[in-house]
């Protein structure tokens, strides 16, 4: 392919996903101790995922009251949040306006140099704006500076975003949505983080599972082990994913679980990366707890560790 075609082609793929781009207004409620109540205002990135329903960030319309769509054709309309999940940044909102969902790829497949587009609306212009960039790697561990919260199995991606761009679709050659965009790094350039897409249709699943948004979790925060990590702690293995906080309290803390233990294999399967573990997790809720190989440097364990239903409110 030329690069005439390349460029025919790429206009194409954008010209199809922004009719399900949505671009989000968001005010929230704040108390200034000098002049009483006030309003901050702010802005994000979603898309259309199915009949009436619009994903996006969780952190974009967090304690957001009032929320408002404008659509690619300039449409606007209020919206609900109909569920969130903090420990995914993702969130749900209402649709009134029927809407053709855009296609969901396969994150699973996703390999570094993949070329992406990350399509949103940049400091809150109603748009979408479009960028092109490359997955720079996959399997990413960050914490979220303005939030704090720890952020699991991401895609990173060299794709320009901005604020603004939360919430919106990274989408790949074949028009698919792959990933959501989530956090830049302010103090770096040209490194920009989404959530892989695969992990919104676990949210989606567990919604249906449970009937109200859940969180399954044991309290452990993890990142894949890399051949540096794995000699470094000693451990005989080169794949698996490292434990790098433990939550005080939680059931992996009240087991003995450390940070620097590696975690090879969960319910009985392999974990190779940090959604293994994830699944493993969240397909033994209900059942009292997930059987976990651990390694402790040379030291193998092997435990049953209580997985905690949390209702997310």
């Amino acid at each position: 392919m030329d690069l005439a075609e390349l460029s025919s082609s790429l206009a194409g793929i954008v010209r199809e996903v922004a009719k399900g781009v949505v671009t989000i207004y968001t005010v929230a409620p704040t108390l200034d101790i000098f002049f009483g109540g006030g309003a901050i205002a702010g802005s994000g990135s979603g898309f259309v995922i199915g009949e009436g329903l619009v994903v996006t960030n969780y952190h974009v319309v967090r304690n957001a009251g009032r929320v408002e769509l404008v659509y690619s054709d300039g449409v606007r309309e209020s919206a609900e949040i109909l569920a969130y999940d903090p420990s995914r940044d993702i969130a749900l909102l209402s649709s009134r306006r029927i809407m053709s969902p855009l296609r969901l790829g396969d994150s699973d497949k996703l390999s570094p140099g993949e070329l992406v587009l990350a399509i949103g609306s940049p400091l809150g212009l109603v748009g979408p704006s479009i960028s092109l960039g490359v997955v720079s790697a996959v399997g990413r561990s960050i914490i979220d500076e303005p939030s704090g919260v720890f952020l699991e199995d991401l895609i990173q991606t060299d794709a320009a975003i901005n604020p603004g761009n939360s919430g919106g679709p990274i989408v790949n050659m074949k028009g698919e949505v792959v990933g959501v965009t989530t956090a830049i790094i302010a103090r770096a350039q040209n490194i920009g983080f989404a959530i892989p897409v695969n992990s919104v249709r676990r949210f989606i699943l567990m919604l249906q599972r449970f009937g109200r948004p859940v969180r399954a979790w044991i309290g452990v925060y993890v990142a894949a082990l890399t051949p540096e990590l794995s000699s470094s702690l000693g451990v005989p293995v080169k794949e698996g994913v490292v434990i790098a906080r433990v939550v005080p309290g939680t059931p992996a803390y009240r087991r003995g679980l450390r940070e620097g233990d590696v975690i090879v294999r969960a319910r009985g399967r392999q974990v190779k990366r940090v959604r293994d573990l994830r699944e493993a997790v969240e397909d033994s809720a209900g059942e009292g707890c997930v059987k976990l190989e651990i390694l402790r440097g040379q030291r193998k364990m092997e435990d049953c560790v209580p997985v905690l239903l949390e209702e997310i409110s």
